[in-house]
């Protein structure tokens, strides 16, 4: 077993890399030895002030450096970083600041009114700390850069055993409340090792970030830093903002979810920008249709990297290269599209029928795993561990189906599975093929009360901008490729299908608004 913490990777980098850029924040520019004295002072300063191992932190942050020296420090000092998404709801941040017992809250000083709002619902935390020049802060508020300034004293040396926790990241909510997923160095460790040698990471990226460092983002910092890279951060996604920073900085690879994918693709100035410097587009977190992914190999070339993964599990249960986007067979092809890759090295596989027995080649099965980065179990929540983890495998709730290749198929979320009539039927099928049709620009299939059948099959279907297509025509064009039981007893059109705050389909609220 690896024996490293989070920390000592930090270190490795700011010691091989000295001088060189690390991080790069608008017109601000950090190398990695100012980001290694950074987080020294800053460690030092939060153990002059009571924080030590064990303690939980909460991150309230846009996009921004200070996050980097944030999680470096605490990393060191065997705190426990809890991140918070910051397009939750006050209430959401207050539930998870209190499940996790958090003593101190870090946040931008965009976020104060938010923090004022939150402070009498917040039964643990002592202490407040604003990244930002704010003259308005309330009383006994301190300012990130008057710790960071703090110098004359170096971290106590603190002893972290690989199992110690790293960070308690909580689970989006779109099946109910919100679980932390508790993450120990041991998990990090791995993930950023499988991180390196499954999607493409090479030496010296110019690596942009313009999704959430509290979530997916944050996870490929690392591997960068590992390789002499330069992180470049953005603080949010637009697709002006982003072409313009890849062509400006000559960014060599970034992450996106499918639907900035999808704002890319759309965007009639693409084509004006400068892009030859990018060869590694990672993607993932949701699902993306394989006709907007074939798109996206005309338009971006060669470049793109799928990962599937999980909180529980990050970022690395399978992943689809670069190289394995492409096949001399156009219908093979279009197959691997659609696909979720194959295992990476450490990770074993099993696909489980509802019965528990293995589900025979081709056929559909609860996607269990085990490997080196697995959670340590859900905070507060021994029932919800046991029933995920058992005899050492971790239970997924994606189904799937595996190749003769060993590629693997995510079918759909057990949860969002739909019965009606007693057949089982996989809305991300149904996606697929909608998102076929030209006018389409993007879909969400739910499963709907109904008297006899239980449920019935509907999609919300969000149109192209100069897009034609009526709810006949679009039962009729699925209907064709899949039979009338996958077919959508009733289509609702929508100007915006809601997203989560990681960018997926929120059929949640769809089903709540609609049901």
């Amino acid at each position: 077993m690896l024996k490293s913490s989070v920390g000592d990777l930090y270190d490795r980098a700011v010691d091989f890399y000295g001088e060189k850029t690390a991080v790069r924040d608008g017109a601000r520019s950090f190398s990695y030895r100012q980001l290694g004295e950074g987080a020294k002072a800053l460690g030092a300063a939060l153990q002059a002030r009571d924080i030590g191992k064990g303690e939980t932190i909460a991150f309230l942050m846009k996009n921004c450096a200070e996050y980097i020296f944030c999680e470096y420090a605490l990393a060191k000092i065997g705190a426990v970083r809890v991140p918070l998404a910051v397009l939750l709801s006050p209430a959401d941040h207050v539930y998870m600041m209190n499940e996790a017992e958090c003593s101190t809250l870090i946040y931008h000083e965009s976020m104060l009114e938010r923090v004022r709002e939150m402070t009498p619902e917040l039964s643990h935390c002592k202490r407040f700390i604003c990244v930002g020049e704010r003259a308005d802060l309330p009383d006994g508020h301190l300012r990130f850069a008057d710790l960071m300034a703090e110098k004359d004293a170096a971290p106590a040396p603190v002893a972290i055993d690989p199992e110690d926790l790293a960070g308690i990241y909580f689970t989006g909510g779109t099946t109910g409340r919100p679980k932390g997923v508790m993450l120990s160095h041991r998990a990090w460790v791995y993930t950023y090792v499988m991180e390196m040698l499954e999607f493409g990471f090479g030496w010296e990226e110019r690596f942009i970030f313009p999704t959430p460092l509290t979530h997916a983002g944050g996870c490929l910092i690392l591997p960068v830093l590992l390789r002499g890279g330069c992180c470049i951060i953005i603080d949010h996604f637009a697709p002006k903002l982003f072409l313009e920073t890849v062509a400006r900085e000559q960014a060599t690879m970034t992450f996106l979810v499918p639907t900035m994918i999808y704002g890319l693709l759309d965007d009639p100035a693409l084509g004006d920008y400068d892009l030859s410097s990018l060869r590694n587009i990672i993607y993932g977190a949701a699902p993306i249709a394989p006709d907007r992914l074939k798109q996206a190999l005309v338009s971006f070339g060669p470049k793109m990297t799928q990962l599937f993964g999980q909180t529980e599990a990050p970022m690395a249960i399978s992943a689809l290269s670069r190289q394995a986007h492409y096949d001399p067979d156009p219908a093979r092809e279009r197959q691997i599209l659609s696909s979720a890759g194959r295992p990476t090295l450490h990770t074993e596989i099993r696909l489980l029928d509802e019965t528990g027995r293995e589900a025979p080649k081709g056929e559909p099965g609860e996607v269990v795993v085990r490997c080196a980065n697995m959670m340590s179990g859900y905070l507060n929540n021994p029932e919800a561990t046991a029933e995920t983890i058992r005899d050492g495998w971790l239970h997924t709730g994606d189904v799937a189906w595996q190749d003769h290749g060993g590629f693997l198929y995510i079918v759909d979320r057990k949860k969002d599975m739909i019965i009606s009539g007693g057949f089982n039927i996989y809305p991300r099928e149904i996606e697929d093929v909608i998102h076929d049709h030209p006018a389409v620009r993007n879909v969400a299939v739910i499963g709907l009360p109904h008297a006899k059948w239980g449920e019935e099959v509907c999609a919300v279907v969000e149109r192209h901008p100069d897009g034609e297509v009526t709810e006949a025509e679009l039962i009729a064009f699925v209907k064709a490729r899949k039979g009338s039981l996958m077919t959508p007893k009733k289509v609702i059109f929508q100007q915006r299908i809601p997203l989560t705050n990681l960018g997926k389909l929120d059929k949640k609220a769809l089903r709540a608004e609609l049901g």
